[in-house]
């Protein structure tokens, strides 16, 4: 039962931030089409225009292979730290916008190549079960591709549950990632 769930998850929230307060939040940016290197750069310029919104750091560019169907190409995977006043949900309708830019089609398909995908990995100490949304991201302890890039910006990171970062680290390997020199991350 859906309403059960978001029922439950309510109770389990972190309070919400009062009005005009910053919450940090960590966006995962990935591309595998049309220049991906140039999508998240393009991404992240767009990131740094929201309103109410400072980028505070940005991790550097990892190549992954795709979660989904093994014939499309490697991605190009980033996490950046966004200070924000955006609600969740306005975030997110920000964040789809930007994807929409660069012609971004939602599709059943799952896992599937695109040009832009921006998700919310976690926002500030929330637990989110919305329709539209669940934060922590789901699946995120268990991708190299989120972890790891997210280390560097956030080494001691807690997460809403208590685990540290670290622990989620040991348990998921280096695998099947390829971390870009700098200068091919730089704007």
């Amino acid at each position: 039962n859906a309403a059960a769930v978001v029922a439950t998850n309510v109770v389990d929230r972190a309070p919400t931030a009062p009005p005009n307060k910053m919450e940090r939040v960590y966006l995962g940016l990935g591309s595998n089409l049309a220049e991906p290197l140039q999508q998240l750069r393009d991404a992240l310029v767009s990131i740094e225009r929201l309103p109410g919104s400072q980028l505070t750091g940005v991790s550097s560019f990892y190549i992954s292979d795709p979660l989904g169907p093994p014939d499309q190409p490697r991605y190009v995977n980033a996490v950046a730290a966004l200070d924000t006043r955006l609600t969740p949900l306005e975030l997110l309708d920000a964040l789809q916008a930007i994807e929409l830019e660069q012609g971004r089609v939602r599709k059943d398909q799952r896992w599937g190549p695109r040009t832009r995908d921006l998700d919310i990995l976690l926002f500030g100490q929330r637990r989110l079960a919305e329709e539209r949304l669940t934060v922590p991201h789901y699946h995120m302890h268990a991708r190299a591709f989120v972890l790891y890039p997210l280390a560097e910006i956030a080494g001691e990171l807690q997460l809403p549950d208590g685990r540290y970062l670290r622990e989620l680290l040991a348990d998921c390997p280096f695998e099947d990632l390829e971390r870009l020199p700098a200068q091919q991350v730089t704007p």
